[in-house]
């Protein structure tokens, strides 16, 4: 049994929210997206308060909602991509539960992404060039909090989710 939060890590189109809420049916837990939250908070979607705020403004609401997913009810969180830029953040993940880093190769990422406007940063001449920046960047703070790392890019969003909850049981199991 799983009894500590489950964040999943990794860049935009990996399947956080995806596989997430089927890795939460499949434990048995709710689901929360801290996207989702931070709109719903906010009442702005998050291309809007990038425009209004600004990238900074952003992750200062984004820490907010992390902490007050690290409390409460033991669940599954699919975190923003950035999540893991602020070294406070990266604290919290490792603190307060399990962490999941869901990986994709580049063509993966860029084909996942490419028909959501909603994402700010692949606003860009070059979304290609963008993600492998993001991912060049973010890939060592990833790995730096993560207790288990998937690879999404051969398998589907259901099979993702039930090699995550197998690597959990064993990693969430007390040493025999």
């Amino acid at each position: 049994m799983i009894n500590r939060t489950i964040f999943l890590v990794g860049p935009m189109g990996a399947g956080k929210s995806t596989i997430g809420k089927m890795l939460a049916a499949e434990l048995q837990l709710p689901f929360a997206d801290s996207d989702k939250v931070l709109e719903e908070r906010t009442g702005a979607d998050i291309p809007w308060i990038f425009d209004v705020e600004g990238e900074e403004g952003f992750r200062r609401r984004e820490s907010d909602v992390l902490r007050d997913l690290c409390t409460g009810p033991v669940r599954v969180v699919a975190t923003g991509g950035g999540i893991v830029l602020a070294a406070e953040n990266r604290r919290l993940l490792r603190k307060h539960g399990l962490v999941v880093y869901l990986q994709a190769s580049i063509e993966q990422l860029l084909e996942r992404t490419s028909k959501n406007a909603n994402r700010p940063l692949l606003q860009v001449p070059d979304p290609r060039a963008r993600i492998i920046e993001l991912v060049r960047e973010r890939d060592p703070l990833y790995r730096e909090v993560a207790d288990i790392v998937c690879d999404t890019d051969d398998c589907t969003p259901r099979q993702a989710a039930h090699r995550v909850a197998v690597q959990l049981a064993s990693e969430d199991s007390p040493p025999g």
